[in-house]
């Protein structure tokens, strides 16, 4: 049934709303609210058979009623104040009032243009992602609330990686409850990776899954399902959220490093380059950081403000000084030129701001360090990388408890996260300044494991095994940190590492000469 009202149309078979040909976006429940008041139009509705109709009979409170009702009004263009279309009867119900040409053929009233196909639009200079409607899967129309809140979470949470370009809420939800191919939503919102989803609740359980698609290939990239109970309902979608938007970020990033180098040579731009050097990056060793950076002069030289290309020059020169493969002095000046120049070019990339953050950090300035890292983390709450240098500055000034909190939010946000490494590395240097020996050895083992080259997991590795009388872990530790940094000696620990407590700094050197180091 169609109906056809001031400037509107509403299709209750396609569950559409229009207005003057536009899709207008509405959640189910309001939806099958102005149904039923433009279905029973010739009489007034009370509130008891809209609880009944919408919310089948359950205790719903008067606010959330009226909520739905005012959503109902705006969205066809009504108010509470005029009452032109929907009008509320004092202590007897509501009523729609406007004029119903009566059922109608949507599709002939329709003007031309909303028949045709949608235009294909053009992919931007980012990798542009739409989060699809998440699809409630329980049964249940009041659970709508909960699969839509995870969408828009989503959303909210990926906008914040000023590095991709994401679709709107308003345009990704004009799918819901639509069979939809990829490349249809591909063709008619310009992007390239889709995610898309279902929630299933049962009780005080809940079930959500995810994928992240490939619309040109038709592939899924990623996908992951999470068994929750729902203890606290916003702070599950608060959790799923974070563990969803940290698992999407680096597998976008290793789709689109495998796009880039299936290009022609001559193809090539900037971005392609940078993709290219954070995949060298994220080896963690000297061969591939010297490679990284030699990608990002390349983009910067194609684009001298382009600010993803600035903050991870900026960022590669500071990790190899911390790593003993660049010489501070050098590489500091031109370091922080990057990153001042990667903020001036976009002040709210979470990246920038970490890329300044390790210049102070190597630079001793660790008030400041720590000011960035708070900021790239305000800016992007699931940036795991931002957490795993604030954990490195946090125990670097002492504040090893913190740190080590840090690092477990930052192994819990992105699990697979090619840098985890790293931040079991943090994790046992914080262990280490509190004396948490034992700790700090499974931890920097486990960072090891993971990555062969980790300078910085061999350092703690010797001298929490030093601290501990185990000379024989300590000397092949340190024989693996000679590997890896030939130039470490005691006098390039207490020169280049920036401790803000010399008590800090002489508990490390100790953990060194018991190990052998000269």
């Amino acid at each position: 049934m169609n109906f056809n009202f001031d400037s509107y149309i509403l299709d209750t078979d396609r569950r559409e709303l229009r207005r003057s040909g536009e899709l207008v976006p509405m959640q189910p429940q309001v939806f099958d609210l102005l149904v039923h008041l433009l279905k029973h139009r010739d009489r007034v509705v009370s509130r008891g058979d809209l609880i009944a109709l919408v919310w089948g009979g359950r205790i719903v409170s008067d606010s959330t009623l009226d909520s739905r009702i005012n959503a109902a009004r705006n969205a066809i263009g009504d108010n509470g104040k005029e009452q032109r279309l929907i009008r509320t009867i004092p202590r007897k119900g509501i009523r729609f009032v406007g004029d119903v040409n009566g059922p109608c053929d949507a599709r002939a009233t329709l003007p031309k243009e909303a028949e045709q196909p949608r235009a294909r639009l053009a992919l931007p200079d980012r990798p542009a992602i739409a989060v699809l409607p998440f699809i409630n899967m329980s049964g249940d129309r009041e659970q709508e609330y909960f699969s839509d809140g995870i969408s828009e979470d989503i959303i909210t949470a990926l906008s914040k990686l000023r590095w991709f370009f994401v679709i709107a809420r308003n345009s990704s939800f004009t799918y819901k409850g639509k069979p939809v191919h990829m490349r249809q939503v591909a063709a008619e919102l310009g992007v390239r990776y889709v995610v898309e989803g279902s929630v299933r609740r049962s009780g005080d359980r809940v079930r959500i899954t995810a994928q992240l698609n490939d619309t040109a290939t038709g592939s899924h990239i990623w996908a992951e399902h999470y068994d929750r109970d729902l203890i606290d309902v916003f702070a599950v979608q608060d959790e799923i959220t974070d563990a969803i938007v940290a698992a999407i970020e680096p597998q976008i990033y290793a789709a689109e490093n495998f796009r880039s180098r299936r290009k022609p040579p001559n193809s090539i731009d900037a971005w392609d380059l940078v993709m290219r050097a954070l995949s060298h990056h994220w080896r963690v060793t000297r061969p591939d950081s010297l490679a990284a950076r030699a990608l990002l002069e390349r983009a910067i030289a194609i684009d001298p403000n382009y600010g993803q290309a600035l903050a991870l020059f900026a960022t590669n020169h500071m990790f190899g000084v911390h790593l003993g493969w660049t010489d501070l002095a050098t590489a500091a000046p031109v370091a922080e030129q990057a990153a001042l120049a990667a903020i001036a070019a976009d002040s709210e990339d979470a990246w920038a701001h970490t890329a300044l953050g390790s210049v102070y950090f190597s630079t001793r300035r660790l008030d400041h360090s720590l000011a960035e890292f708070e900021l790239a983390l305000q800016l992007n709450p699931n940036f795991s990388l931002a957490q795993g240098y604030y954990a490195l500055a946090l125990s670097y000034t002492g504040r090893w408890m913190e740190a080590y909190a840090a690092t477990q939010r930052a192994m819990r946000q992105s699990p697979r996260d090619p840098s985890s490494a790293i931040y079991y590395g943090v994790a046992a240097y914080a262990q280490f300044v509190g004396r948490n020996y034992q700790e700090a050895i499974t931890l920097a083992r486990e960072a090891t494991r993971r990555r062969g080259d980790l300078t910085g997991a061999y350092r703690v590795l010797t001298v929490a095994a030093g601290m501990t009388g185990q000379i024989e872990l300590a000397r092949a530790a340190l024989q693996e940190l000679r590997r890896t940094q030939p130039n470490i000696s005691l006098a390039w620990i207490a020169t280049q590492l920036p401790w803000k407590l010399d008590a800090d700094r002489e508990h490390y050197l100790e953990g060194f000469r018991r190990a052998g180091l000269e």
